[in-house]
């Protein structure tokens, strides 16, 4: 009911919407504009929107195509949810939205975004229901015009520089479910919001002069005592008038040297240097091989966790590099947004390390300081099989085919293990091209499993269920938008997108060798040649002429089977494993003694993932 009642709101500001003339029945020009715009006003130095925003294709519904956008329908130029979020990107808060007049959503948060967010904000974004800003760096003050952004449930505002009083306009905001301002420079009362609204401590957390429930209450001095304060403020004040023309060219100085600066958080790692007195804090370790380390050691091996030792950030956290004193490389995580107790999280990591196989990327130890939750994992040199699909450069060539069937039938056998012969069972819930790393020998190692159940579940939107919640846009499976339960059948739907990477080497969300006409996914591509019967078309032009053109016929065959629509239809992932094992059975990648049996191979129902226990039999 819930679910049909966001729909139902959804789909009412669009009726709404039209009959006022809002854009949305004939906002193609209007969208079109908004993203040209979008993209002109921010510099984008990883390239996100300068590969993917080809404004030259004027097919009906190409922007649906574009990194980071969602439309209403996969054939029309009608935003529905903008997400651009771990980009990278530089620039204000991009007025050009005013343009898109259907967006619902707008995440733009963990970039590198600065100045005021506008005064006139809900004239810019009328109709959003969700707007995260956070982890960037935003200044001035919270405009309290957000509060006329009624349709508002997600409104985060964290880990940016947002300074004066939290409006109290925006207590108004009734729909408001999830709302956070923390680590700004925020001072005064915080809102008074509803009872349907009410926000802990957490969401205030790390701001210089907050106070009033859920924090400290506020305090002001009582009546009997500003005749003296007035007094002593006025003999103070003679004092300090001239103490400050003596100091003020020290201060000065030092605000020139800091304005030298592009923000007062250039490298990216603001909430790591509020860490510096818990330096001390013990970095829990599951492997007796690995030396002991505290959290400062993992400070200084990624220079205070600086943007430039990012090596990856998705859904879960950001990861970094980092090289202790002896050279030693790895992997630290920090997690996004879990929320998890204390105690929890502390069982959680016992279980997660105590999973161990040799396509899972090992958990060396974790960390927890404050609020933060890190994670150290064993270091991946050769990156995500994402990268080396489709960042081809100088340094990094295309895989051949072996590699790739490799890679393929490795990390199902390591997905296969997780659903039927790890004990809890474990359903990934976000398998993606990124998620499978590749070591010194281009050995496949699987990571962030059992992470999905330490964030924080958001249940707010319609996109939830479709980018965010149960995997990346372009890996989902169709029934999760119907069911909202994650299911051994939809880990098999990722996989299967990631094995049509492979084997055609394009993007899930973008096809670059379909026809301009073509307005779908990469699935959508490869089950529209399936009913040609040309799915040869598919392969990777680098693959063709190889002498393994059979080979790669049967491989792409597994994995249209895997992302069939009906999920009773595809195959278990011990079946997929035992498919590919037996494509690449010439190239012995795996020996007779690798072959597991399936403790259960029934996957019709929905099994518990992974739980809170303190340990895991591996079998």
């Amino acid at each position: 009911m819930m679910l049909k009642s966001r729909i139902f709101r959804i789909v009412l500001i669009y009726s709404v919407c039209s009959l006022l003339g809002c854009g949305l029945s004939y906002g193609t020009p209007t969208d079109i504009a908004c993203l040209k715009n979008i993209k002109a006003s921010l510099k984008d130095p990883y390239g996100y929107l300068t590969s993917s925003w080809n404004f030259e294709n004027t097919t009906e519904g190409f922007i649906c195509k574009f990194i980071g956008i969602e439309c209403w329908h996969p054939d029309e130029n009608k935003v529905l949810n903008i997400r651009l979020a771990d980009m990278g990107l530089k620039g204000n808060f991009p007025a050009g939205l005013r343009n898109c007049t259907s967006v619902t959503g707008i995440d733009l948060s963990n970039n590198a975004l600065y100045g005021p967010v506008p005064n006139d904000i809900s004239r810019i974004i009328s109709f959003v229901t969700t707007l995260d800003l956070s982890t960037n760096n935003f200044s001035g003050q919270i405009p309290a015009d957000l509060a006329n952004c009624s349709y508002l449930n997600i409104l985060k505002l964290d880990h940016n520089r947002f300074s004066g009083n939290i409006p109290p306009q925006l207590g108004l905001l009734d729909r408001l479910k999830t709302f956070s301002v923390a680590n700004n420079l925020l001072t005064g009362p915080v809102p008074n919001f509803n009872s349907n609204s009410s926000f802990g401590g957490d969401s205030y957390a790390n701001n210089p002069g907050l106070c009033g429930k859920p924090l400290e209450d506020c305090t002001s001095p009582s009546q009997g005592s500003h005749t003296g304060v007035i007094i002593g403020a006025a003999i103070g004040g003679v004092t300090l008038a001239a103490l400050g023309l003596s100091i003020g060219a020290v201060f000065y100085h030092r605000r020139l040297s800091k304005t030298k600066k592009k923000d007062d958080d250039p490298d990216g790692n603001k909430w790591a240097k509020s860490l510096k007195g818990v330096k001390g804090i013990k970095v829990s370790m599951f492997e007796k091989s690995v030396s002991k380390m505290r959290l400062g050691d993992l400070m200084k091996a990624t220079d205070s966790f600086n943007k430039e030792n990012i090596i990856g950030s998705g859904r879960t956290g950001t990861m970094y590099k980092a090289v202790l004193e002896d050279g030693t490389s790895l992997m630290v995580k920090r997690l996004q947004d879990s929320q998890r107790s204390e105690k929890e999280f502390v069982s959680e990591m016992g279980t997660l390390g105590s999973v161990k196989h040799p396509n899972l990327v090992p958990l060396l130890g974790f960390c927890m300081a404050s609020k933060e939750r890190i994670l150290v994992y064993e270091y991946m040199p050769n990156g995500s099989l994402y990268d080396n699909l489709h960042i081809v450069n100088e340094s990094r060539k295309r895989m051949d085919w072996s590699l790739r069937l490799k890679i393929g039938i490795k990390a199902a056998k390591g997905f296969a293990w997780l659903h039927h012969n790890c004990n809890p069972r474990i359903i990934h819930r976000n398998i993606s091209s990124k998620c499978i790393l590749l070591d010194a020998d281009f050995e496949p190692k699987i990571s962030d499993f059992g992470l999905a159940r330490l964030m924080n579940p958001i249940d707010t939107h319609l996109s939830t269920f479709v980018n965010g919640e149960f995997g990346d846009l372009g890996y989902v499976a169709p029934e999760y938008t119907r069911t909202l339960v994650a299911t051994p059948k939809g880990d098999v739907y990722s996989f299967g997108t990631v094995l049509l990477e492979l084997v055609t080497g394009e993007k899930p969300t973008q096809v670059a060798k379909a026809p301009e006409s073509f307005k779908g996914n990469l699935v959508e591509w490869i089950m529209q040649l399936s009913v040609d019967s040309k799915l040869d078309e598919a392969i990777d032009v680098s693959l063709v002429g190889k002498g393994v053109d059979n080979e790669i016929l049967q491989f792409i065959k597994v994995a249209r089977r895997c992302v069939i629509p009906a999920p009773k239809e595809r195959p278990t992932m011990f079946e997929v494993y035992q498919l590919l094992r037996a494509i690449g059975e010439r190239y012995h990648f795996t020996a007779e003694d690798d072959i597991l049996l399936p403790s259960d191979t029934g996957d019709d129902g929905y099994f518990e993932e992974l739980i809170v226990a303190p340990e895991v039999r591996v079998e």
